[in-house]
């Protein structure tokens, strides 16, 4: 990672680098939250109707300044190196210091790029940043019971399922229990038995 005095982070990985928003990155964004609209809807809270405009998009950056100069969360854009093309996102919020030293995950990925590895790439290098750069101990993620992709990438990724929170989040409208993940810097737990939410 390279933090300087502005806060602007920057993760690499194998094919990516994990960056803070910028304004810049308004059209390529909205053009793939749009393509990747009926892909993406099943699985995230109602979009808010000013989703798509330039001010949400400025507010959004705005919040990722503060979140990481605050040290409450690391909002990061995933962007493809041999095009600089925008993937999708991943952030880690509800950073927590004191005696829970944890954080939340939380990503998407555009349709065209899905079931390529590309978050489980982004995952893996969120992890690693989280344990040995930030010092966390525990990082938590959740997901929607019969999102079995989601499930995929967390448990390939080291989260271990832990349990089901009831009414978890508002999604497409509705309160929906979501299955709990975490991912521990010193995990001796073994593989854990997922259950069915």
């Amino acid at each position: 990672m390279i933090l300087s005095r502005r806060h602007k982070v920057r993760i690499e990985s194998e094919r990516m680098t994990l960056r803070l928003p910028v304004h810049g990155d308004f059209k390529q964004w909205a053009a793939l939250r749009r393509h990747s609209e009926t892909f993406l809807a099943p699985w995230e809270p109602t979009w808010a109707r000013d989703h798509f405009d330039r001010k949400s998009f400025a507010n959004r950056v705005y919040w990722a300044q503060r979140s990481v100069s605050g040290g409450t969360a690391l909002p990061l854009m995933l962007i493809r190196r041999t095009d600089n093309a925008l993937l999708g996102a991943i952030t880690l919020d509800n950073i927590r210091r004191g005696p829970a030293q944890a954080g939340t995950l939380g990503y998407w990925v555009g349709a065209p790029f899905a079931r390529q590895g590309f978050m489980r790439e982004a995952i893996q290098a969120v992890v690693h940043h989280a344990f040995h750069q930030l010092d966390l101990s525990r990082l938590e993620a959740a997901c929607l019971p019969e999102n079995t992709p989601s499930r995929g990438v967390l448990e390939k990724s080291g989260f271990k399922y832990e349990g089901v929170a009831q009414s978890y989040l508002q999604i497409n409208g509705r309160w929906r229990n979501h299955v709990l993940y975490a991912n521990l810097r010193s995990d001796r737990r073994g593989k854990t038995e997922v259950g069915q939410a």
